[in-house]
């Protein structure tokens, strides 16, 4: 008895040990929740603090009842079997939007995000002087603004919030949506990927990422990446490590949103390729992959919202096919926002399953 007891303490030690308690307790105290019985509680009296708890609930109340509670009913009737699937979920253009990633596909065993933004230092909040965490704060709720606002991060409003000299970087945006979406974190490891898409130690690699193994809310185990890499074929043919990691995972589900019309370029012909053979769904707006590019012989297509046609800011990309289809097929409206048409009577959406 003394032996397994023994052999059991060993057991819950090494658990101890491979966990991280710092980065889960920074999550949280970045997301503004509970911080107490942590090196961080301290922090947590600061009326800086204080003030920055308030604002991201009063946030995520908002965003909980126009978005978020309406995505959760939504995704397991409209993408199921796939919104069971535990394989891996792919999110190209994504920035650090881990919160619709988990919303739409909360069971993915491993989540992939990749933009241009850097991945920055694992945050440290006893490095940051008290005077300054306020303004270091504040500087984290603006770069969050308009993703909680209109479901999609601004790229050029992403270079200059993710760069200050404080919480720079996309990890402080995925600690936050982490601890928001429920999630404990167990460990951090900043990574990197040499040119045939394999681990090498960091700063030896072409492509800098960031691996968070985290518990999700169902108990499970679940991964997150977070590669920096520009998906352009020049770029891809140059550094071609993310893309042959994404090979090495086998086939999984897929979202776009607010993706800027690359794929809609020729220039952007090698990740749309991966992404038609490699997934079993797409979920995306009309900023994904042109319309024209599923084969019927091959998906299956269902249409959500009213298409409306690009933003003004990208109306060089209309779909004539995508319109008549959505025309004769009048689908329903969608309940929340999504993409750049930010409205949810003029949000659309299209869920294309391999045949």
């Amino acid at each position: 008895m003394k032996r397994f007891l023994l052999f059991l303490s060993l057991i819950l030690c090494a658990q101890a040990l491979a966990s991280d308690p710092a980065a889960d307790a920074t999550a949280k105290f970045l997301a503004g929740l509970p911080v107490r019985g942590t090196a961080l509680e301290s922090h947590s009296t600061d009326s800086g603090w204080a003030t920055h708890a308030t604002d991201l609930d009063r946030a995520w109340e908002r965003l909980e009842k126009q978005q978020l509670s309406k995505i959760r009913a939504w995704a397991p009737q409209s993408l199921s079997p796939s919104y069971e699937d535990a394989g891996p979920m792919f999110y190209m253009f994504s920035g650090p939007d881990f919160l619709y990633a988990n919303a739409f596909f909360p069971n993915a065993s491993t989540y992939i995000l990749c933009g241009i933004e850097p991945v920055g230092p694992v945050p440290d909040i006893d490095k940051i002087p008290r005077a300054i965490l306020p303004s270091a704060l504040a500087n984290l709720r603006r770069s969050l603004d308009s993703v909680l606002s209109w479901s999609f991060f601004i790229t050029k409003n992403m270079k200059v919030d993710l760069r200050q000299m404080q919480l720079s970087g996309t990890l402080p945006v995925l600690y936050v949506f982490l601890a928001r979406a429920g999630c404990t974190i167990d460990s951090v490891t900043p990574v990197a990927l040499d040119r045939s898409g394999n681990f090498v130690p960091e700063g030896k690699g072409t492509t800098p990422g960031v691996r968070i193994v985290f518990i999700g809310p169902n108990g499970r185990e679940q991964t997150l990446y977070y590669f920096t890499s520009d998906l352009a074929d020049w770029a891809g043919k140059a550094n071609p490590g993310f893309g042959k990691f994404c090979e090495q995972q086998g086939d999984g589900v897929t979202l776009l949103k607010a993706a800027s019309y690359l794929m809609h370029s020729n220039n952007f012909s090698q990740v749309r390729g991966f992404l038609l053979a490699h997934s079993k769904l797409i979920l995306q707006d009309d900023s994904g992959i042109p319309f024209r590019f599923f084969d019927p012989q091959k998906w299956d297509i269902r249409l959500y919202g009213r298409y409306h046609g690009p933003i003004n800011r990208f109306k060089e990309y209309p779909q004539p096919d995508l319109a008549r289809t959505d025309a004769d097929s009048k689908p329903a409206l969608l309940e929340f926002s999504f993409g750049y048409q930010w409205q949810p009577s003029r949000s659309s959406l299209m869920v294309a399953t391999r045949k």
